[in-house]
């Protein structure tokens, strides 16, 4: 998120980490803006945050040609201050996966190809390993699945690498060590990223913006021994995007 307020110490923790790969995850709902209020007025709130309601912004996007214009350009200084890291651009997504709006993933397309963009992440969770690794739980489809595969057909075209399955979606704020362990034996054949969001610590800041999540314990998971010997010994290859986009056809978790 280059427009958030940690953003800088992210960047610097980064070079630190030359192995680490990195994504750019815009930010057009419920968050900072990387421009001033004056130049998106129509995106963004009078206290100068992104509308948090993504049902009425995503009508915004589509309907209105001066929020269409402005959505441009904050996509346009995302990437662009994405770029002024030095980083190097794993993969692009969008905050609450946002990206599955045509609108924006058109406009994603078209701006990504000036900046190196050579991977999109879909979120598409697959039920059936979900029922396999935890038969006594139910799991159903999402009503956005149609766009999600208007999304894959469209990111293939452009000549995107995508993933073929994101699991923790289900369980955002609780991909802890048990679920984990269940869940690997039975990822699918593919890429696939799996859904964390860990710290070392709680803080105001997370709790308001993620209440209930089990930030310590999804560090944990990340950490676990008995998750790296579970790993190797399914033969699972570890990696980022660009480390698979290449060959999309080897099994592989994030």
């Amino acid at each position: 998120m280059v427009g958030a307020p940690a953003a800088a110490d992210a960047v610097a923790r980064a070079r630190r980490l030359p192995d680490l790969r990195v994504g750019l995850h815009l930010v057009l709902v419920d968050g900072l803006p990387t421009l001033p209020r004056a130049e998106i007025s129509g995106l963004v709130r009078r206290d100068g945050r992104f509308d948090p309601n993504m049902g009425r912004a995503g009508v915004r996007f589509f309907a209105l040609p001066q929020v269409r214009r402005q959505l441009a350009l904050e996509i346009h200084a995302q990437f662009e201050a994405f770029h002024a890291t030095g980083l190097r651009l794993d993969h692009v997504n969008a905050h609450k996966h946002m990206h599955l709006h045509p609108t924006v993933a058109r406009i994603i397309i078209e701006i990504g190809r000036d900046y190196g963009m050579t991977a999109v992440r879909l979120p598409f969770e697959p039920i059936e390993p979900l029922h396999a690794a935890f038969p006594d739980e139910h799991y159903s489809a999402p009503l956005h699945r149609p766009w999600i595969k208007w999304l894959r057909r469209r990111l293939q075209k452009a000549g995107l690498f995508v993933n073929d399955s994101l699991f923790g979606l289900a369980w955002t704020g609780g991909m802890v060590e048990g679920r984990l362990l269940r869940l690997l034996p039975h990822l699918p054949q593919g890429v696939s990223e799996i859904y964390f969001h860990p710290a070392t610590a709680r803080s105001a800041a997370l709790s308001a913006t993620m209440p209930g999540y089990r930030h310590e314990e999804e560090l944990a998971a990340l950490l676990s021994p008995a998750a790296k010997s579970q790993i190797a010994n399914l033969g699972i290859r570890l990696g980022g995007y660009s480390d698979f986009a290449a060959s999309p056809n080897n099994r592989a978790a994030r």
